[in-house]
């Protein structure tokens, strides 16, 4: 199924703003579902995530209507690390017993959105070439 950057953006920074709550107001919960015990110093590394998500859904949402251009790519090639690089850790945690089966869950979601930014960065590069 091949998404549009508007589509995808938009799914991105909703779930953005939604970690940024989650995380900022309840970081235990999701420390819990991966099997993660809660401390004052998880709290504080969560609530400051919670802001990076609020930034990172400032950053989609304005940029969802944005033409394929340099900066749509430079935007898609550093969240596409970004999601790769979080779900690399996200297994490596689960494979060292770190973190429990629950975190599967957000690698499966970072697997899935740097897929959906580097077919969209794709379909943008393939675009360029044609026009």
């Amino acid at each position: 199924m091949q998404l549009s950057f508007r589509t995808l953006s938009t799914f991105t920074a909703v779930l953005c703003f939604a970690l940024a709550l989650i995380w900022g107001v309840m970081p235990e919960r999701l420390l819990a579902i991966w099997d993660v015990e809660y401390s004052s110093a998880a709290g504080l590394v969560a609530r400051r995530g919670a802001v990076l998500f609020a930034a990172l859904g400032v950053i989609f949402y304005l940029v969802r209507n944005e033409a394929p251009s340099v900066t749509r790519t430079a935007l898609s090639n550093g969240f596409i690390v970004g999601c790769w690089g979080l779900a690399i850790l996200g297994f490596g945690e689960w494979l060292n017993g770190h973190a429990g089966p629950g975190i599967l869950l957000a690698v499966v979601v970072e697997l899935t959105l740097g897929l959906g930014f580097f077919q969209t960065r794709r379909v943008s590069v393939e675009l360029e070439t044609s026009a």
